[in-house]
């Protein structure tokens, strides 16, 4: 490939060397480090005139840190008279933070429902529909909730800061061109930006690895382990021709409305089952999924997970689980969560974001990498 110059951040190095070598390209050469007073440095060792350039810096790890240093590689290639900068964020930073209201636990606010006893073939396509159909309702109610208050505060209301258009707006101003990043947590974020976002599926290496590696997985069962990741698990089990459950919260008790009980839709009583989420941190989503699953008779769970933050005690918490096995992908260093919990597995990105760089670069459409495994 000519005119094409990849740089790797320092979050991690790892992936952006399986990248360039896919591509069949060297790793640009660039100087990272931090003054005595931890400011960053960077140092651009070769040139990229007129390049295309690639910065590959995944949100993790020391997030603001390397938040950062991503920030000041692209202002230094644009300085350097880079054709185009292309920011390659595989775990987008601060994507858990849009411009929607939240509660003070930082957790989304969802409207109170119930669910009653519905055929699981119906599942699927009212789910998805109530989802959609109630988000604007959500905004719209807890907005006004924000903004009443209550008598025992009648002063300044609480309200937390949204980062999502903030980091949208110093990527283009620090001069990125176009951003490219996979499993954004809230799609509408790609609308905070001016230039183009591509947000890469993971579902197609899912699949991959379904195929390739659980046996008899058409009689499996794919999970949700929540109503917002519906969508994201029924795409994979039509793909499939699986069957689909959905862990639900609801809240039964009137004395304690926040209080809320996980309740099962579907049949998964016998049934390997495989829960689908497009981030982990604290683990406490997928463990609780897992141990209802476990109470209505799986016979063995898996876990598969885009990003693998997995802070505080969630290796503890994943390794004490009724979880047989957590599948997640590389977009994330995961070495040293690998050593300190057996149950992890890993699949790799490497491929589907070094055929993006291919295609965008040679003026190519990407949307074939959504659906063929083939490609990957």
């Amino acid at each position: 490939m000519r005119n094409i110059v990849i740089f790797g951040g320092s979050s991690h190095p790892d992936l952006a060397d399986q990248i360039a070598s896919r591509l069949n390209v060297q790793l640009g050469r660039a100087k990272l480090s931090k003054f005595s007073n931890k400011e960053t440095n960077v140092e651009i060792r070769e040139s990229v005139r007129e390049k295309d350039v690639y910065i590959i810096q995944s949100g993790c790890g020391h997030v603001n840190d390397n938040l950062m240093e991503l920030l000041i590689m692209i202002s230094a290639c644009k300085t350097a008279s880079a054709k185009k900068v292309t920011a390659v964020i595989p775990c987008f930073p601060y994507s858990r933070q849009p411009d929607a209201p939240y509660k003070k636990n930082g957790a989304r606010y969802i409207r109170n429902s119930s669910i009653l006893p519905t055929p699981v073939s119906e599942v699927k396509e009212s789910l998805v529909a109530a989802t959609e159909r109630n988000e604007q309702q959500n905004f719209d109610v807890e907005q006004s909730n924000f903004s009443c208050g209550s008598s025992r505060n009648a002063g300044y209301k609480h309200w937390i800061a949204r980062s999502g258009t903030l980091i949208a707006n110093l990527l283009t101003c620090a001069g990125a061109d176009h951003i490219m990043t996979m499993d954004l947590h809230d799609p509408q974020f790609q609308g905070f930006f001016d230039v183009p976002v591509d947000n890469l599926y993971s579902q197609p290496l899912m699949i991959k690895y379904i195929k390739n590696n659980i046996s008899k997985y058409e009689n499996a069962v794919i999970v949700s382990p929540d109503a917002g990741g519906a969508k994201r698990a029924t795409a994979i089990a039509d793909k499939l021709h699986m069957d689909f459950a959905l862990i639900h919260k609801e809240r039964r008790s009137q004395i304690q409305p926040h209080k809320t009980d996980l309740m099962l839709v579907g049949e998964v009583k016998d049934k390997v089952c495989i829960l689908i989420d497009d981030i982990a941190d604290t683990s406490l989503t997928i463990t609780k999924a897992a141990k209802v699953l476990n109470a209505n008779g799986a016979k063995k769970i898996y876990a598969i997970i885009t990003h693998a933050i997995l802070s505080g005690d969630a290796i503890k918490r994943i390794q004490e689980s009724v979880i047989d096995q957590v599948i997640v992908s590389d977009s994330i260093p995961q070495e040293e969560h690998m050593s300190r919990c057996s149950k992890i597995r890993v699949f790799h990105v490497a491929s589907i974001f070094a055929e993006a760089v291919r295609r965008i670069h040679n003026g190519e459409s990407i949307s074939a990498l959504f659906g063929r495994t083939e490609l990957l």
